[in-house]
């Protein structure tokens, strides 16, 4: 079994849903090596998450965006942890809600997303600067 790990830092996004598919295919070349495995992707902080979705559309990413401000709203007054601005608790209560790291089959040297399927960066902060990967894939 192959076994291959690469941390990537990615540059800082404004708030909303950007895909990273390629940033993440570019960080890890040895994923060419393997026939059939697993590829994990990794987010190391609590106001940013990773998901999988549509690729094509950029309009399903705005509505994402839309859809996630209404349910989990900024300023509400029940909130204690505030320290870092309005947008600090509704970020981390976004990240729980979609997670921290995806998994994704790896198939004849490649990942094996679906035809519509992106890898995305959910930032929820205003400013939430550099985010942090781990990637790893592993198989035979």
């Amino acid at each position: 079994m192959k076994i291959y790990q690469q941390a990537l830092t990615l540059r800082e996004r404004k708030r909303g849903f950007h895909i990273i598919t390629s940033e993440i295919e570019y960080a890890l070349p040895q994923i060419a090596e393997i026939s059939v495995g697993l590829c994990q992707v990794f987010i190391q902080h609590t106001s940013a998450s990773l998901s999988i979705n549509e690729n094509a559309d950029p309009t399903v990413r705005i509505d994402f965006e839309m859809f996630f401000n209404k349910t989990v709203k900024e300023n509400d007054p029940d909130y204690e942890h505030d320290y870092e601005g309005s947008d600090d608790m509704p970020a981390h209560l976004k990240a729980v809600l979609l997670g921290s790291s995806v998994t994704i089959p790896i198939r004849n040297g490649r990942l094996a997303l679906g035809t519509w399927q992106g890898i995305y960066l959910c930032e929820h902060r205003n400013y939430g600067g550099q985010r942090n990967l781990i990637i790893t894939a592993w198989g035979t």
